[in-house]
């Protein structure tokens, strides 16, 4: 158990504002930003150079125990991989694509590229493995024209990397090989002797080299891909370290599932691992029915120092934690801080949370988020001052100059800092309009003051722009809030909730469910699909959720009248939600018409005020 007489050292800020003539806020932190290295696996040879027998990197293999690489052997490797690449003739307009999941072999390809100035860029696996036509995966070949494609198993990946890639690209992979082209073995990369090429070459990556591309989850259209630069991603670590400043005399420890094709944990957790010396055990579980057993069983063997995950995943470990007492122990052995991101998480939630944490640690632990995007770095604003409730995003980090210009009766919220894009790859139309007039780049999202006025008290997302409609009355509907609000509400019910009623004179909402719940709500554990939607206790507990609801409601914008869960689940294909479970609201009401328009109908699936008759 954690020792209740420990601090925490975090960030202790402070902020300054300004308002200007035009009615924009500017918001940043007096303090500068620290110096940071040219590129970030410097600072992996570094640490490899003092401590070559951390364990830096950690996965389970085929007999299930845990596989560690350290630092020195880190090292080595990615110094022989860089040298085979540049052999191979790869650079930033040949750079190496990585179409499989989170592993060392995957992480030490990547670092072996950025080493040497060549990008990476991770896909998610899903792109090649869930998608028939491979639409996306041939958009994004067309915008990175890759030099060589990296596969943990080359014959997983054969039908798309046949269908989408000519026969003169090569493949990497850890194991087998394509008969279509040529194939090169990982053990033999890893093995390549450095070269003084490699030497050179490693020198002379700078601040304004591109490391990486990430792509945008392309909800709305072609994946983007968004330039990722050494600089950024060196400047974004120091903002971390800079926040989270026990990190500095504490190297990380960290068990982590989330992908590394998102910039949450593909820039900011595995770079904050290599920045501060730390250790990663990749995680091979989810936040989903089927893979949440893989998660406990690592932490129920991995103690971290500093644990992210999803409201979902978190709302699933809870189901665990809250009847396992050894999974309780080992989980906050020595966890510092708790962080969820990728959605807002509901006040249930939250408060089980901190619950927990306050058993099994005096004072309880910080549990926090932040904001910011793939542009960003991504870090951008982040909290680490207790709060009583979720939602609370922080502050600016150092370096980072945070502007609220008035949208209407909203205040869009955009940064200038080192960490932020010099823009998106091959489009040049894109990068233009991402930005403002004063180089500022535009999240696309409203923020209000978590107290009026009071920039030190922190910001709290206020709804993305492009999501918000009007009623038939003409109100405007916040989005955003008003689902995080819903999903409160209906008390564990929901994971999430999608609102919808543009040009109707009343809300509804799609519902995702939470089976689990319902099941307990039931009394039956092996109700499952429309018998369980359908159980009357179910039923009855949403209506009067619904109704408390709607009696707390100011107005027609912030009361949802009519309600219906899900049974499908999101798609990811159509791009109704990401591989890290972020939902995407305009494309469930594009792909599920049918069902929002069945919302104001005599449908039994909808449950609605008992006014309306539907309850």
């Amino acid at each position: 158990m954690t020792d209740p007489s420990a601090k925490v050292a975090l960030w202790t800020p402070s902020v300054r504002s300004e308002t200007r003539p035009d009615g924009s806020i500017l918001v940043w932190q007096e303090e500068p930003l620290g110096a940071y290295p040219r590129c970030i696996t410097a600072r992996f040879m570094e640490w490899a150079e003092r401590v070559p027998e951390r364990v830096w990197m950690a996965e389970r293999g085929p007999d299930d125990a845990w596989r560690a690489t350290t630092y020195g052997e880190g090292a080595r490797t990615i110094r022989a991989i860089g040298s085979a690449l540049l052999a191979q003739g790869l650079t930033a307009e040949r750079p190496l694509l990585i179409l499989s999941g989170n592993s060392v072999a995957h992480a030490l390809m990547a670092l072996g590229a950025q080493h040497v100035g060549v990008p990476s860029a991770a896909l998610a696996p899903a792109y090649s493995l869930a998608s028939g036509d491979y639409g996306k995966l041939k958009d994004i070949a067309a915008q990175l024209t890759p030099g060589i494609i990296f596969a943990d198993d080359a014959a997983k990946f054969a039908p798309a990397i046949q269908a989408v890639f000519g026969a003169d690209i090569p493949v990497a992979s850890v194991e087998g090989v394509l008969g279509d082209r040529e194939t090169l073995s990982f053990t033999q990369l890893a093995a390549t002797e450095p070269s003084d090429r490699m030497e050179a070459a490693h020198a002379a990556v700078g601040p304004d080299t591109v490391a990486k591309f990430l792509f945008t989850s392309g909800t709305t259209g072609s994946p983007k891909a968004v330039i990722q630069t050494q600089g950024m991603l060196c400047s974004n670590q120091e903002m971390v370290a800079s926040c989270y400043a026990f990190m500095r005399e504490t190297p990380p420890v960290v068990v982590d599932w989330a992908p590394w094709n998102h910039t949450a944990s593909g820039n900011k957790v595995f770079n904050m691992v290599v920045y501060n010396g730390g250790t990663y055990y990749i995680d091979d579980g989810r936040p989903t029915p089927d893979g949440i057993g893989r998660t406990i069983a690592n932490l129920r063997e991995i103690s971290p120092t500093w644990y992210f995950n999803v409201p979902l995943g978190f709302q699933m470990l809870l189901d665990a934690m809250e009847t396992e007492a050894e999974l309780r122990k080992t989980f906050f052995a020595r966890v510092s801080m708790l962080m969820y991101a990728g959605a807002g998480m509901s006040q249930p939630v939250w408060d089980r949370i901190t619950r927990v944490a306050e058993e099994m640690v005096p004072g309880g632990v910080l549990l926090c988020t932040g904001f910011g995007s793939t542009e960003t770095g991504p870090f951008a604003l982040m909290c680490t001052e207790r709060q009583e409730h979720a939602g609370n995003l922080g502050i600016p980090a150092h370096g980072v100059l945070f502007k609220l210009v008035p949208q209407g009766d909203k205040l869009e919220g955009r940064v200038k800092s080192p960490s932020v894009t010099p823009g998106y790859w091959r489009n040049p139309k894109l990068t233009a309009e991402a930005f403002d007039e004063e180089g500022f780049y535009r999240f696309g999202d409203a923020f209000r003051f978590a107290v009026p006025g009071d920039a030190a008290a922190g910001f709290v997302f206020d709804g993305r722009l492009a999501e918000n409609f009007k009623l038939a009355s003409g109100t405007w509907v916040a989005v955003g809030p008003l689902r995080a609000t819903l999903t409160n509400d209906l008390k564990g019910l929901a994971s999430d909730a999608v609102i919808a009623g543009e040009g109707r004179y009343e809300l509804g909402a799609l519902v995702v469910p939470d089976w689990a719940k319902l099941r307990s709500i039931a009394g039956d554990p092996k109700l499952e699909g429309e018998s369980l939607l359908h159980h009357p206790k179910v039923r009855r507990a949403a209506a009067e959720m619904l109704a408390a609801h709607a009696a707390r409601a100011t107005g027609s914008a912030s009361r949802v009248t009519r309600i219906m869960f899900m049974e499908v689940p999101l798609s990811f294909d159509k791009g109704e939600v990401t591989d890290k479970g972020s939902i995407n609201q305009r494309a469930v009401l594009r792909h599920r018409a049918d069902l929002v328009e069945s919302l104001w109908s005599d449908d039994p699936r909808v449950i609605a005020l008992a006014s309306e008759g539907k309850a």
